[in-house]
Protein backbone atom coordinates (compact mmCIF):
# COMPACT_ATOMS: atom_id res chain seq x y z
CA UNK A 1 0.00 0.00 0.00
CA UNK A 2 2.66 2.54 1.10
CA UNK A 3 4.50 1.72 -2.89
CA UNK A 4 1.24 2.57 -4.50
CA UNK A 5 -0.59 5.28 -2.02
CA UNK A 6 2.34 7.14 -0.73
CA UNK A 7 5.13 6.33 -2.97
CA UNK A 8 3.38 6.69 -6.00
CA UNK A 9 6.25 4.59 -6.91
CA UNK A 10 4.75 1.44 -10.08
CA UNK A 11 8.53 -0.43 -10.01
CA UNK A 12 7.74 -0.65 -6.23
CA UNK A 13 4.63 -2.06 -6.09
CA UNK A 14 5.78 -4.66 -8.73
CA UNK A 15 8.14 -5.89 -6.73
CA UNK A 16 5.86 -6.78 -3.96
CA UNK A 17 4.36 -9.19 -6.72
CA UNK A 18 5.05 -12.79 -7.70
CA UNK A 19 6.21 -12.92 -11.78
CA UNK A 20 2.33 -13.44 -13.06
CA UNK A 21 0.22 -11.34 -10.69
CA UNK A 22 -3.26 -10.39 -11.76
CA UNK A 23 -5.46 -7.41 -9.85
CA UNK A 24 -8.92 -6.57 -10.11
CA UNK A 25 -11.10 -3.89 -9.26
CA UNK A 26 -14.53 -6.09 -9.70
CA UNK A 27 -17.05 -3.06 -9.58
CA UNK A 28 -15.48 -1.84 -12.77
CA UNK A 29 -13.31 -4.65 -14.41
CA UNK A 30 -9.81 -2.91 -14.50
CA UNK A 31 -6.56 -4.31 -13.66
CA UNK A 32 -4.58 -6.98 -15.49
CA UNK A 33 -3.66 -10.01 -15.80
CA UNK A 34 0.64 -10.83 -15.50
CA UNK A 35 3.31 -8.58 -14.86
CA UNK A 36 2.73 -6.84 -17.94
CA UNK A 37 -0.90 -5.56 -17.78
CA UNK A 38 -0.82 -4.86 -14.10
CA UNK A 39 2.49 -2.72 -14.53
CA UNK A 40 0.68 -1.01 -17.31
CA UNK A 41 -2.46 -0.32 -14.98
CA UNK A 42 -0.93 0.93 -12.34
CA UNK A 43 1.02 3.23 -14.98
CA UNK A 44 -1.10 4.75 -17.00
CA UNK A 45 -4.67 4.37 -14.73
CA UNK A 46 -4.39 3.74 -11.12
CA UNK A 47 -1.21 5.80 -9.76
CA UNK A 48 -1.43 8.89 -12.39
CA UNK A 49 -5.15 9.09 -11.30
CA UNK A 50 -4.94 8.68 -7.72
CA UNK A 51 -6.19 12.07 -6.29
CA UNK A 52 -3.77 13.68 -3.81
CA UNK A 53 -5.75 13.76 -0.79
CA UNK A 54 -7.12 9.97 -1.19
CA UNK A 55 -7.02 8.86 2.38
CA UNK A 56 -7.37 5.25 3.57
CA UNK A 57 -8.78 4.34 7.05
CA UNK A 58 -8.29 0.35 7.68
CA UNK A 59 -10.87 -0.80 9.51
CA UNK A 60 -9.95 -4.15 9.67
CA UNK A 61 -7.16 -6.73 8.93
CA UNK A 62 -7.01 -10.41 8.47
CA UNK A 63 -3.98 -12.07 7.65
CA UNK A 64 -2.82 -15.69 7.49
CA UNK A 65 0.02 -17.67 5.31
CA UNK A 66 -1.83 -17.25 1.82
CA UNK A 67 -4.44 -14.20 2.22
CA UNK A 68 -4.82 -10.71 3.93
CA UNK A 69 -8.48 -9.08 3.96
CA UNK A 70 -8.40 -5.04 4.17
CA UNK A 71 -11.30 -3.58 5.27
CA UNK A 72 -11.08 -0.16 4.34
CA UNK A 73 -12.74 3.23 3.59
CA UNK A 74 -11.46 5.05 0.73
CA UNK A 75 -11.85 9.10 0.70
CA UNK A 76 -11.06 11.47 -1.90
CA UNK A 77 -11.95 14.42 -3.50
CA UNK A 78 -12.81 13.44 -7.19
CA UNK A 79 -10.99 16.14 -8.86
CA UNK A 80 -9.88 13.92 -11.80
CA UNK A 81 -11.07 11.21 -14.73
CA UNK A 82 -10.70 7.95 -12.26
CA UNK A 83 -11.18 5.01 -15.19
CA UNK A 84 -10.10 2.42 -12.37
CA UNK A 85 -13.09 3.68 -10.78
CA UNK A 86 -15.82 5.90 -12.29
CA UNK A 87 -15.32 5.06 -15.58
CA UNK A 88 -16.44 7.98 -18.00
CA UNK A 89 -17.45 10.13 -15.59
CA UNK A 90 -15.92 13.83 -15.72
CA UNK A 91 -14.47 15.19 -12.29
CA UNK A 92 -16.79 16.85 -10.46
CA UNK A 93 -15.33 18.14 -7.55
CA UNK A 94 -17.31 16.33 -4.84
CA UNK A 95 -15.60 14.37 -1.84
CA UNK A 96 -16.62 10.39 -2.01
CA UNK A 97 -16.09 7.90 0.76
CA UNK A 98 -16.42 3.86 -0.43
CA UNK A 99 -16.15 1.16 2.46
CA UNK A 100 -13.56 -1.06 0.19
CA UNK A 101 -12.41 -4.98 0.74
CA UNK A 102 -9.51 -6.02 -0.78
CA UNK A 103 -8.53 -9.79 -0.60
CA UNK A 104 -4.75 -10.19 -1.04
CA UNK A 105 -3.47 -13.49 -2.01
CA UNK A 106 0.32 -14.28 -1.11
CA UNK A 107 2.46 -16.77 -2.26
CA UNK A 108 5.75 -17.34 -0.97
CA UNK A 109 5.93 -14.03 0.49
CA UNK A 110 4.54 -11.71 -2.34
CA UNK A 111 0.98 -10.67 -3.19
CA UNK A 112 -0.36 -12.86 -6.52
CA UNK A 113 -3.55 -11.43 -6.45
CA UNK A 114 -5.23 -8.31 -5.69
CA UNK A 115 -9.52 -8.58 -5.93
CA UNK A 116 -10.94 -5.10 -4.92
CA UNK A 117 -14.51 -4.61 -3.88
CA UNK A 118 -16.52 -1.09 -3.39
CA UNK A 119 -20.16 -0.28 -3.68
CA UNK A 120 -20.20 0.98 -7.05
CA UNK A 121 -24.02 2.58 -6.21
CA UNK A 122 -22.45 4.15 -3.29
CA UNK A 123 -19.78 6.23 -5.52
CA UNK A 124 -21.91 6.99 -8.19
CA UNK A 125 -24.19 8.20 -5.91
CA UNK A 126 -21.28 10.71 -4.33
CA UNK A 127 -20.62 11.74 -7.60
CA UNK A 128 -24.17 12.31 -8.36
CA UNK A 129 -24.67 10.06 -11.30
CA UNK A 130 -27.37 8.47 -9.54
CA UNK A 131 -30.35 9.61 -8.01
CA UNK A 132 -30.20 7.82 -4.06
CA UNK A 133 -34.29 8.48 -3.66
CA UNK A 134 -34.88 6.48 -6.97
CA UNK A 135 -33.09 3.48 -5.67
CA UNK A 136 -32.40 1.27 -2.60
CA UNK A 137 -28.56 2.64 -2.21
CA UNK A 138 -26.76 4.70 0.12
CA UNK A 139 -24.13 7.08 -0.17
CA UNK A 140 -21.24 8.36 1.88
CA UNK A 141 -23.79 7.22 4.41
CA UNK A 142 -22.41 3.46 4.24
CA UNK A 143 -18.12 4.73 5.12
CA UNK A 144 -20.23 7.03 8.13
CA UNK A 145 -22.33 3.95 9.74
CA UNK A 146 -18.95 1.60 8.87
CA UNK A 147 -16.52 4.30 10.87
CA UNK A 148 -19.18 4.88 13.99
CA UNK A 149 -19.95 0.91 14.06
CA UNK A 150 -15.92 0.27 14.86
CA UNK A 151 -15.21 4.00 16.89
CA UNK A 152 -12.49 3.20 19.34
CA UNK A 153 -11.37 0.32 17.49
CA UNK A 154 -7.66 -0.23 16.63
CA UNK A 155 -7.57 1.12 13.25
CA UNK A 156 -4.79 2.58 11.09
CA UNK A 157 -4.79 5.72 8.93
CA UNK A 158 -2.97 6.69 5.85
CA UNK A 159 -3.33 9.96 5.39
CA UNK A 160 -3.29 12.29 2.13
CA UNK A 161 -0.11 12.66 0.27
CA UNK A 162 -0.24 15.72 1.05
CA UNK A 163 -0.10 15.40 4.91
CA UNK A 164 3.07 13.33 4.43
CA UNK A 165 5.06 15.51 2.43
Amino acid sequence: MAAEFQQHDVDATMRTMVARPHLLHLPTLTGGEGAAEVRRFYRRHFIPDLPPDVRIDLISRTVDRERLVDEFILEFTHDRVMDFLLPGIAPTGKKVSLPTIAVIGIHSGKIAYEHIYWDQASALVQVGALAPGRLPIVGAEASRRLQRATRGADRVVVPPASARD
